[in-house]
């Protein structure tokens, strides 16, 4: 196929400082998903989380899809891809983690953090 080149032979050919752009474009990118992103990037379908979650396929799609939701739903969502749910609440001199919504076995109250 002409005109067609592996993307490691283009990476090798760039300059150290456009390489360092696209390592922060991606990490940009990567760091700001929606839902659907999030799970599709972990090559995880909605079948595959509707059984994880056991419920049905077109639930995950509603879930996908909402803006406003609960944080224990959010949570067995991150859950079911393998993550962790966080949430941390920043100010301008800090950031707090916020550990209310932690598994019943996990510490309450929030936690500073440097920021």
């Amino acid at each position: 196929m002409t005109g067609h080149h592996p993307f490691s032979n283009l990476r090798k050919r760039m300059t150290p400082a456009r390489r360092a752009r696209n390592a922060r474009a991606t990490r940009r990118m990567l760091a700001d998903m929606t839902l659907h992103e999030l799970r599709q990037a972990r090559e995880r379908s909605q079948e595959d989380l509707a059984r994880e979650l056991k419920v049905g396929q077109p639930a995950v799609a509603k879930l996908e899809r909402r803006a406003d939701m609960y944080v224990s739903n959010l949570r067995r969502y991150i859950e079911a891809l393998g993550g962790r749910l966080e949430i941390t609440a920043k100010f301008p001199d800090g950031a707090v983690q916020i550990t209310n919504f932690s598994d019943l076995g996990g510490a309450s109250g929030s936690r500073r953090t440097g920021s």
